[in-house]
């Protein structure tokens, strides 16, 4: 079974989960080996809620805010180092990801889940970049939609090509100094770092190496992950704010081994749910980092 994110199923009958016996809770879990219209509607119904009260909330609590504009375009490309645009790819990649495991759970074709699953991410960062090009102080940037479409089609290449996720994208995070030094920007406390504080961030493409390599010596949750990171970073260009003009920006590529969680052997499909859950994380690993500034850095444990 492909990973299934639990904690949006769970959405949908979280008081009815609760009231279940472990066994119950395996049968919910499991995905259905046909067509189940209950389940199906239940993940339409839930995820365009979901959606809706989204945009409303980042209307109504972002939006507002700012002043509005007719519509139009920005280019943006040159700033973080393109940190927030790796941060798009993985973000369409992973709701992808979670629209394709929700309808087969409820046993909708393989068809139906690329086609109205494995789009959901960039269905709804469409409607994000819409709102942004009618704000006065964003845009419509093009970047983001090609970023939101490289996650996108990241999954369902792999779907066509391989009929399973041999490379996953993956996230980590820590903290840093950067974020003192500009809050508005970077982030006032962990929760906003964990979205703004690009310096902080880390994008992976986690390898499986079993399924390239095809040997049965080597385990099938074993994987290599290549990252890539920015530091120094207190505005979006060095240039654009004079209190913080002597930035000493420098980009980071990491190499490292992996777990995909999702291949531990195990009949738990709750345990299988979780797992799901956090093989969106980079597992916390020594790390080989190569940079512009340092050369070659050694980490112990990097998150």
């Amino acid at each position: 079974m492909k990973r299934l994110r639990g904690v949006f199923i769970a959405l949908l009958a979280t008081s009815w989960c609760l009231a279940q016996t472990p066994s119950n809770l395996e049968l919910f879990f499991k995905p259905s080996d046909t067509l189940n219209k209950p389940r199906r509607n239940g993940v339409v119904i839930t995820e365009v809620s979901l959606a809706s009260a989204t945009l409303v909330g980042l209307n109504q609590l972002w939006y507002k805010d700012y002043p509005k504009s007719k519509f139009h375009t920005t280019n943006d490309n040159a700033q973080w180092l393109q940190m927030d645009k790796l941060g798009h790819v993985y973000t369409a990649y992973q709701m992808g990801a979670l629209g394709a495991d929700l309808l087969n759970w409820s046993g909708v074709s393989k068809k139906d889940q690329l086609l109205y699953g494995a789009t959901l991410g960039f269905t709804f960062l469409t409607a994000v970049e819409v709102f942004d090009g009618f704000s006065k102080a964003w845009g419509f940037s093009w970047g983001d939609m090609v970023a939101n479409a490289a996650g996108t089609g990241l999954y369902v290449s792999q779907e066509l090509l391989w009929d399973e996720q041999r490379i996953v994208m993956k996230y980590s995070f820590h903290q840093t100094k950067y974020a003192k030094m500009n809050p508005e920007k970077l982030g006032d406390g962990l929760a906003e770092r964990l979205l703004k504080d690009y310096n902080g961030q880390t994008y992976w493409l986690s390898f499986n190496v079993q399924s390239f390599v095809k040997s049965n010596a080597i385990p099938k949750w074993l994987n290599v992950a290549v990252g890539y990171s920015g530091e120094g970073m207190l505005t979006g260009v060095h240039d654009s704010d004079p209190r913080f003009y002597n930035q000493n920006r420098s980009r980071q590529y990491l190499l490292s081994l992996d777990v995909d969680l999702s291949r531990i052997n195990t009949k738990s499909h709750v345990l299988k749910s979780i797992f799901g859950i956090f093989n969106t994380i980079k597992v916390p690993l020594p790390t080989v980092e190569f940079n512009d500034k340092n050369g070659i850095k050694l980490h112990g444990i990097y998150f």
